[in-house]
C-alpha cells in the first residue's frame, strides 16, 4: 500500500511539472508573436539625439588678422571657384567697426573675389548706388578688389521654401551675376536684431533696397520699413537667409569676424563703444551653427553683459530657433580650435 501511495505522489508531481511546462511554453510562444507595447515619453518620440559625427564643425581662432581669417577659410575644406562674390558690410560712413580692408584682402584675393553689397532702405550715405560706392572707395574696399552694388540696376526675386511669412526674398538683380559666395560677417550687436552675424548678412545684407523693407514688415511693404512687427521681422530675416543658401547649395560658405563688438550695428554711423574684448574667428558651412557659436561665445565672455542685454532685448534669439526650424542649419555645432 505505501509504494502505491508513493508512485501515485510521484504521478501527480510529474503532472504538475508537465502542465507547468506548458503553460509556459505557451505564453512564450504568445509573446513572441505579439511583442508588448511599452510606454514611450513624449519627447523620446518626437526628438533624435545628434552625435558629435552629425555635428556641423565651428572652426575658430583667435587671431584676428589675415594669417587667421585664412586659416580659418582653409579648414573649411570648401574651395570657392567660379565667379566669388565676397558679401561684407561697407560701413555707415562716422563707423569705424567695420572689418578692415587690410585684415580680408589676402582672402579676397587668394579666392579672385569680388565685394558685393546692397543699398540700404534708411537713408544714409548709402542709400543711392552713386553715393555707395563712394563709401566703399573712401573705406579702402575698392583699392583691393573690384566692388558690385548688387541693387545697381534692378531687383530680382528668390523663392523661400518653407516661409512663414515671405514666399521670396528681393535681392539685387548682379546676384546671379556669381556663382559662389562667402558670407563675411562682422559679428556684433544690431539696434533691431538684437545681433548681427551670417544670418543677417544673408538677409538684410543680401536684400535690395526694397528688399529690406520686405523683410522688415515680414512682406508688407517694399516701400517703408516702418510698422512691421519685431517677431515677424526676426523670422522674416532667416527666411529670406533659407533663400540665399539654397540659391546657392554647395557654393556657400560662412566666416564670422568677432571684433569690435559694439552693441550697434555698422550700419550705425555713430554706434556705441565696444565694451568688450576681441574673440576670433570663426567659421563654418551652417550659418545657424554659426551663429549660435558666436552667440554662445558672447554668454559665456565675462564681459559680455550689455551685448547680451542688447541680444535678449529684442528676442534676437528667434531668428536662430527659426532658422533652425525651417531647416536651414542647425543650433547644435562641433567647435574646433585651429590655434598653433
Amino acid at each position: 500500500m505505501r509504494v502505491y501511495q508513493k508512485t501515485k505522489v510521484c504521478c501527480f508531481c510529474i503532472a504538475l511539472i508537465l502542465a507547468a511546462l506548458f503553460m509556459y511554453s505557451s505564453v512564450t510562444q504568445k509573446a513572441q508573436a505579439q511583442p508588448v507595447e511599452t510606454a514611450v515619453p513624449e519627447t523620446a518620440q518626437t526628438e533624435t539625439p545628434v552625435s558629435a559625427a552629425e555635428k556641423p564643425k565651428v572652426f575658430m581662432t583667435s587671431s584676428i588678422n589675415p594669417a587667421g581669417l585664412m586659416a580659418v577659410y582653409n579648414a573649411l575644406g570648401l574651395k570657392a571657384n567660379g565667379k566669388v562674390a565676397v558679401k561684407i558690410s561697407t560701413g555707415e560712413p562716422g563707423n569705424t567697426h567695420y572689418l578692415a580692408p587690410a585684415l580680408i584682402k589676402g582672402l579676397v584675393e587668394t579666392v579672385n573675389g569680388t565685394i558685393v553689397e546692397c543699398n540700404t532702405a534708411y537713408g544714409g550715405k548709402r542709400a543711392n548706388t552713386a553715393a555707395h560706392y563712394q563709401v566703399a572707395k573712401d573705406h579702402g574696399f575698392t583699392a583691393i578688389a573690384p566692388v558690385v552694388i548688387l541693387d545697381e540696376k534692378a531687383d530680382i526675386g528668390i523663392p523661400v521654401s518653407g516661409g512663414k511669412h515671405l514666399k521670396q526674398d528681393i535681392v539685387g538683380e548682379r546676384f546671379k551675376e556669381f556663382n559662389f559666395h562667402i558670407v563675411l560677417s562682422h559679428f556684433k550687436g544690431h539696434q533691431m536684431g538684437g545681433y548681427g552675424g551670417a544670418l543677417k548678412n544673408m538677409s538684410i545684407g543680401y536684400a535690395s533696397s526694397a528688399g529690406k523693407a520686405w523683410i522688415h514688415t515680414a512682406g508688407k511693404s517694399k516701400t517703408s520699413m516702418r510698422g512691421g512687427d519685431q517677431n515677424a521681422f526676426l523670422e522674416s530675416m532667416a527666411e529670406a537667409a533659407k533663400a540665399v543658401a539654397d540659391a546657392n547649395r554647395g557654393k556657400i560658405l560662412y566666416i564670422s569676424v568677432m571684433n569690435h563688438l559694439s552693441v550697434d550695428c555698422d550700419c550705425n554711423g555713430n554706434p556705441a563703444a565696444p565694451t568688450m574684448a576681441d574673440i576670433g574667428i570663426l567659421g563654418s558651412l551652417d550659418p545657424v551653427a554659426l551663429d549660435q557659436a558666436c552667440v554662445d561665445l558672447v554668454y559665456a565672455a565675462k564681459d559680455g553683459k550689455d551685448l547680451v542685454e542688447r541680444i535678449e532685448s529684442r528676442n534676437g534669439l528667434l531668428t536662430i530657433n527659426h532658422a533652425e526650424k525651417i531647416g536651414l542649419g542647425s543650433k547644435a555645432y562641433q567647435l574646433v580650435r585651429i590655434d598653433g
